[in-house]
Formats: structure tokens, sequence, C-alpha cells
């Protein structure tokens, strides 16, 4: 599908789910990987991922115009067009949007975590994604000191 195929078929689900017409630019952008699309508040285009239409299909892809179709009306109606916003669930519960597009394949990691917080006293473990300072922090069922630990290596970083 070329980018001129997209923006008419935006500009078709815009007519036919909203009743309103999709009067800015909608484009295939191949780099986009964790997200399904996107829209931008200062322009109003929007950018569509080409690896999910080319894994999921389209209709998967047309939930993904629907919830980005979302954030462009109630954006340009002065309404809530956030995530958090009622206006925005409401809207796209109405139209048959997906809230959260589907992870694309091979995109998890093996292993979520990195790093391990370990207690010195009651040897409680808690999983981090990110580095964080154990000086900050202690257990939380016992209050005792805590290490960081690398998942990979058992080895002490602090």
């Amino acid at each position: 599908m070329s980018n001129e195929e997209l923006q008419q078929w935006v500009e078709q689900i815009s007519l036919r789910s909203f009743g309103r017409p999709f009067l800015h630019r909608a484009t295939f952008n191949s780099r986009l990987r964790s997200t399904g699309g996107r829209y931008f508040m200062k322009t109003h285009h929007i950018e569509i991922s080409r690896k999910h239409y080319e894994t999921f299909g389209a209709d998967e892809v047309e939930k993904i115009i629907k919830h980005e179709l979302c954030h462009y009306h109630l954006h340009l109606q002065r309404k809530g067009y956030k995530h958090r916003d009622a206006d925005f669930k409401t809207l796209l519960k109405e139209v048959g949007g997906t809230r959260f597009c589907q992870a694309l394949p091979g995109r998890q990691s093996k292993e979520p975590y990195r790093y391990r917080l370990v207690c010195g006293s009651c040897q409680m473990e808690y999983l981090r994604k990110r580095k964080v300072d154990p000086r900050k922090y202690v257990c939380g069922k016992c209050r005792g000191k805590l290490w960081l630990l690398a998942l990979d290596k058992n080895e002490e970083l602090r």
C-alpha cells in the first residue's frame, strides 16, 4: 500500500466512523516499531507503522487509524484528546478503535529485567528494568539494607 492509498483510506475511515473529514496528511513510517501510529499536534498529521500493516494486516491497522483519528478530531474540537481523558476513552469505544496496538514479534527482549535488588537481612529480591541507587531505598519487608546486582552476572554493582 502506498502513502496515497493510505491517505484515501484514512479519509474514508474519518468520514464513515467520525462523520468529519480528515484534512491533513497520513503517511507510513517504517521506523515505528513500538507504536502503531502517531498523531502530531502541531501539524495534525498522522503516521502509521508500515511494519504493523505488513505483520497484522488491514483490520488491525484500521483500529490503529481510528485511535489516531480520535486524537485528531478531539484535539481539533478542543476536547480531551489524551489517553487518560474521558472524551478520548468514550469516543474510542464508540468507533471501535484499539487502545493498545499489538506488539511486533521479536520485539520483546528475552530477559525484561536487568537488575536485582537483594535485601541483606531477609534476602527479599526486587527485580528492576532500570538501575537504581540502593542507598535511597530499604527493604519493604524488613527495612534492611539493599544490594544491587546485575541479573546476567551475580556480581555486586555497588
